[in-house]
């Protein structure tokens, strides 16, 4: 790791997508930027998939990460539900992609447990560990906290990916 690299973590919902901007140099974490792009709740399915593009996009152009990271999709006994979700992190998963950016995917768990040390951690756990991580952040939702923790588990998996390559 040469020098600092900022990464993107997205939690896709389709009432509220958040995300997280961290830069990452090493096994040292600096907060850059959160919040959450919400589309209006009343608007068409169409027209709400269109607004978490639009507003993915601005914070992609403004922040300017190099990689992205997205948690996987949660199934639920709804199917209507899920299938909204699934929706939702497809536009996650594309619009960083579309500005040439790879993009990995966690599972909930395996987030919880890089972040918080245990695969079922509560949200009290991951934003707590987050105000220990990055004492400059300041998530105003579960969302954000929850895409600074995906953001901090691409960090800490670059960093082990990178030492397993150079052994």
């Amino acid at each position: 790791m040469n020098s600092p690299i900022r990464i993107i973590g997205i939690d896709p919902g389709l009432r509220r997508t958040g995300w997280g901007v961290i830069e990452s140099d090493g096994h040292r974490l600096g907060f850059v930027a959160s919040g959450a792009v919400t589309p209006d709740a009343g608007a068409e399915l169409a027209r709400r998939l269109m607004a978490l593009f639009e507003g993915l996009s601005e914070v992609l152009s403004i922040w300017d990460p190099a990689e992205a990271a997205v948690e996987n999709t949660f199934v639920n006994k709804d199917a209507s539900a899920t299938l909204k979700l699934g929706q939702a992190r497809g536009i996650a998963l594309v619009t960083p992609a579309l500005a040439n950016l790879s993009v990995a995917e966690y599972a909930p768990n395996m987030v919880k447990k890089t972040v918080v040390g245990a695969g079922h951690a509560g949200k009290e756990q991951i934003r707590a560990m987050i105000g220990h991580l990055l004492p400059k952040a300041n998530p105003q939702s579960e969302d954000e906290a929850d895409a600074l923790a995906i953001a901090i588990t691409h960090a800490h998996h670059r960093v082990w990916k990178a030492l397993e390559a150079a052994e």
